[in-house]
């Protein structure tokens, strides 16, 4: 671990922080030596309950900042007072998301796991770019179990996580790293006890073809603990652009061997003159 990805004296920005895995992580880093925290979140009440707490507990080093995700101004508007608050923002921990595919929701629902975790991302790499008058960081994005496994009752939440995997591939050559002083990480989820996943059939496009499906969701859960303790291990060991699966309340695993293996056999087949060249980044 280096020095630059301790927890310890950070300031971190995580949105849908207010409850669930988000509020678990704030509690983690504040509890690991975190400097100050902005939990970003839709939930006014239960963020400012949560953000109460904290600072009860750390000594006021919690701030809460009501944000739609799905807004762009919400994003600027919401960052910019981050900055205001903090000067600095080391860490951004994209974990706002939604699992719901019912056609009346899906695509505010696509606005918030995709477009809010881009728009976030980029707004963070303007921020900390070395070089730029930044200082360099990390930020975390959140991907899920349902970008790799063929999960047909909520495509639309598959395809949001999948694009957040190969959006931080992109940005995974160490050329990246090198100009900007930025690790991306990303972080895929199994099933994980939270809201999230509840009443699951009313969140599909279909719910005859959910039926089926439930109790193997409900097989392959893991407790919130297990993702805390892998984004934990993620944060102090994970190289520039690596990837982490956290499942089944198994230990974090680094799996980043394994996407780039699977993802080079199309590339190959894309760029077979041209692929060395693409990897020469690396």
């Amino acid at each position: 671990m280096t020095e630059e990805w301790k927890i310890e004296g950070k300031n971190f920005l995580i949105t849908g922080g207010a409850s669930g895995l988000g509020a678990a992580y704030a509690d983690n880093f504040l509890k690991n030596g975190a400097e100050k925290i902005a939990i970003l979140d839709i939930a006014d009440e239960t963020g400012t309950e949560f953000v109460k707490k904290l600072n009860d507990t750390y000594d006021d080093k919690a701030i809460f900042i009501k944000c739609d995700i799905a807004n762009e101004e919400d994003i600027k508007n919401a960052f910019d007072e981050v900055v205001k608050a903090f000067t600095r923002i080391d860490v951004i921990v994209n974990n706002a998301g939604v699992m719901n595919d019912d056609p009346s929701v899906w695509r505010k629902a696509s606005d918030i796991n995709w477009q809010g975790t881009a728009s976030f991302t980029m707004k963070g790499l303007e921020h900390m770019r070395k070089g730029d008058g930044g200082a360099g960081g990390t930020i975390v994005n959140i991907s899920s179990g349902a970008a790799f496994a063929k999960f047909s009752i909520v495509p639309m939440y598959s395809g949001s996580k999948a694009a957040i995997v190969h959006f931080g591939r992109s940005l995974a050559i160490p050329a990246f790293y090198a100009m900007t002083g930025v690790r991306l990480l990303t972080f895929v989820l199994g099933a994980t006890k939270t809201a999230l996943i509840d009443n699951i059939k009313a969140k599909t496009f279909d719910e005859e073809l959910t039926t089926p499906m439930l109790p193997y969701v409900q097989l392959f859960e893991q407790n919130i603990e297990s993702a805390v303790a892998a984004m934990t291990k993620m944060f102090v060991e994970g190289a520039p652009g690596s990837l982490w699966l956290s499942a089944y309340n198994r230990p974090a695993q680094d799996i980043t061997v394994n996407v780039d293996a699977a993802y080079e056999q199309i590339e190959q087949l894309l760029l077979p003159d041209g692929v060395e060249l693409l990897y020469d980044q690396k």
